[in-house]
């Protein structure tokens, strides 16, 4: 009599299955990260800044203007300062920035312009009362905004756009004193 036998099927050990599918998981993650940036461009320091719509809070246009793209500002010095009104230390530049904006406003080759980040219309329209902003805001629910600014730690920050739309710098936290935010827009005069 002759037996026959079965050849006994080898299957991959658990542990290797779980690796591989950890690895491939991993590989998707990084790939759609990698599309996710591609898709969403950032500012960066010394390059042109990703055009952006601005539409802005009823009240705090610019020259009449409630909505607009960031290249429509090109051949101008942009000053964008990113705020919340739950922001203690937004409080603390408020009044300052507000200053500073009176001394380059009739220049007309300077423009400040307020980005709330994540806020209420009542909490953002409390705050540019309580502190008598009178230059342009524009709400940014979503963070597109400062998504796209590559905002760093928090608010307030404020980014430095020269007339070629390229980024000169970021200022992370408040300004202490009007002379630190003309300091600021000479540096890309």
């Amino acid at each position: 009599m002759t037996e026959t036998t079965t050849p006994t099927k080898k299957s991959v050990p658990l542990w290797a299955q779980i690796t591989i599918w950890v690895f491939l998981a991993g590989l998707l993650a990084l790939v759609g990260f990698g599309l996710n940036n591609a898709s969403n461009p950032m500012a960066e320091i010394g390059k042109p800044v990703p055009d952006f719509d601005l539409v802005y809070f009823e009240g705090y246009e610019y020259n009449g203007t409630a909505e607009m793209k960031l290249s429509d500002l090109r051949g101008k010095i942009v000053v964008i300062n990113i705020w919340a009104s739950w922001c203690k230390p937004c409080e603390q530049e408020a009044p300052e920035l507000e200053e500073a904006w009176g001394l380059y406003k009739d220049r007309g080759d300077v423009v400040f312009i307020g980005v709330d980040y994540v806020d209420t219309p009542e909490g953002a329209f409390g705050y540019l009362k309580k502190f008598g902003i009178t230059f342009p805001n524009a709400p940014d629910l979503q963070s597109t905004i400062s998504s796209i600014l590559n905002r760093q730690m928090g608010v307030p920050e404020t980014y430095l756009i020269d007339r070629e739309g390229i980024l000169r710098q970021i200022k992370i936290g408040p300004f202490a004193s009007i002379a630190e935010i003309q300091a600021f827009v000479a540096s890309a005069e």
